[in-house]
């Protein structure tokens, strides 16, 4: 690992830890699939309940979601949602699942200031709330977007032959 990809992945690790945050579906709005903690905790792994409900980020290149390009639909893991399309990934070369757009009405978006001095926009999923990553705007064409997201936090399905 370079020296680059070393410092980026341990300050993206560390966003959330120690912040005690409550459950973002909870905080921020309402969303058609709500369960309560004890039920989030009881079907996510802790990794995965880190990640989804406490808005954390899982180590760059630990998801092996980051090299699947077969055809096939990537769904939310908090309600099977369908998110996005194999269609629209790319290698972004920074460890994790990147796409350049989302499917129609799939995700939501808001600020993120975890980072001192940074503004991210994170994403989460339209459905349930649960924490997908991040939109950076440094993404290929047509829309010039890296949807930079956790594979924990993703269940891909093949296109049926």
């Amino acid at each position: 690992m370079q020296r680059r990809d070393f410092i980026v992945s341990a300050l993206m690790a560390g966003t959330t830890l120690g912040t005690g945050r409550a459950v973002m579906a909870a905080a921020d709005g309402n969303f058609e699939v709500t369960r309560s903690e004890a039920e989030w905790r009881e079907m996510l792994s802790e990794r995965e309940f880190y990640v989804m409900r406490e808005e954390g980020t899982e180590p760059a290149g630990s998801s092996p979601l980051d090299k699947v390009y077969e055809p096939g639909i990537y769904h939310c893991r908090g309600c099977d949602q369908k998110l996005y399309s194999s269609e629209h990934k790319y290698d972004s070369g920074t460890g994790w699942p990147s796409f350049w757009k989302a499917l129609p009405d799939a995700i939501g978006t808001k600020e993120d200031r975890t980072l001192l001095f940074m503004v991210r926009t994170e994403c989460h999923c339209d459905r349930c709330g649960s924490h997908l990553g991040h939109i950076f705007d440094d993404g290929p064409d047509p829309t010039g977007k890296r949807h930079c997201l956790n594979g924990v936090s993703l269940v891909f399905k093949p296109a049926e032959a």
